[in-house]
């Protein structure tokens, strides 16, 4: 009997060891199954937060830009488009001439130093950098009242140096001349002088404003008067006059009959960065060189390179 009891006692002790470990194994296979159930979503996060996919920071700060009133409308449409797009940048635009946006810019009160002209020589050492977004074509212009419509070279330095002060002397109606000059500090005035006078001196008779859209109110508003402006101030109320016969067009400037116009710059001390940068690239890009640029009646950068 013991032997039996003893016999029957092993025999269900050995199938409870069985069913326990049948118990433990199935326990094991749901901690895996559970645990690779966990583990999959925290892989997958770790993967979605790549540097690489890391939302970049928007642009933000504030840029200023002074200098020419030459090109004072680009840079302003240009100023207006890129705050649309980039709402945390400021670009602050003014004018005062192209002497005063070099000064500024080499002296650090502004980041953009905008200019007709290139920085004069005390400037060379000052680590400007130049990006050349435009080019310009001036004219001179007149009050409507003025009987001719071209000049030559000669008779409009003539007429800027003083020794031609009526227009009847250049085949126009018997009345003054009447001098219209930008300050020292203008690209413009640099312009013509370098173009038209040959770098001699203007005359000091006449009237000085200082910027172009005071210089075309004076001309519209004084009979017998002359000054000068690029294309983009130019409208109806006053004419434009050819220039040794050849009128301000695209094709006359790429063939080089039309000798009036200037690059127009945007200089920063040092490589550009940050916001400035962007700008610069923006007034740079195809898309705003072939069609803004244009409409505001410039021409773009690479219009003469080869």
């Amino acid at each position: 009997m013991f032997n039996f009891m003893s016999k029957k006692g092993i025999t269900f002790t050995l199938s409870a060891v069985l069913m326990m470990g049948t118990l433990v194994g199935c326990g094991a296979k749901t901690e895996t199954n559970n645990a690779a159930a966990t583990t999959a979503p925290t892989t997958a996060a770790t993967a979605s937060a790549k540097p690489s996919e890391t939302p970049k920071t928007d642009l933000s700060g504030t840029v200023t830009a002074s200098g020419s009133s030459a090109l004072l409308p680009l840079v302003k449409q240009a100023a207006t488009e890129f705050m649309e797009k980039n709402p945390k940048v400021t670009i602050n635009v003014t004018a005062g001439g192209s002497g005063t946006g070099i000064k500024n810019v080499a002296d650090g009160t502004s980041d953009i130093g905008n200019s007709d002209v290139e920085p004069a020589a005390e400037y060379k050492d000052k680590g400007l950098v130049d990006h050349q977004v435009a080019i310009a074509p001036f004219a001179l212009i007149v009050n409507k009242d003025v009987k001719v419509d071209s000049l030559t070279k000669a008779q409009a330095a003539d007429i800027y140096m003083g020794k031609i002060t009526n227009w009847k002397e250049v085949g126009g109606n018997d009345a003054k001349i009447v001098l219209v000059h930008r300050p020292d500090s203008s690209g413009s005035r640099t312009l013509v002088k370098q173009i038209i006078l040959d770098n001699k001196d203007f005359t000091k008779d006449g009237i000085t404003q200082e910027n172009s859209g005071a210089m075309k109110t004076a001309v519209v508003g004084q009979s017998g008067s002359i000054g000068y402006v690029d294309t983009p101030y130019i409208d109806d109320t006053v004419k434009a006059l050819k220039l040794d016969g050849v009128a301000f067009t695209e094709d006359n400037i790429k063939n080089g009959t039309y000798k009036l116009f200037g690059v127009e710059h945007m200089y920063t001390k040092g490589e550009a960065k940050g916001a400035a940068k962007a700008f610069i690239d923006y007034i740079s890009s195809k898309e705003f060189q072939a069609k803004q640029v244009r409409e505001l009646k410039f021409l773009p950068a690479d219009l003469l390179k080869k």
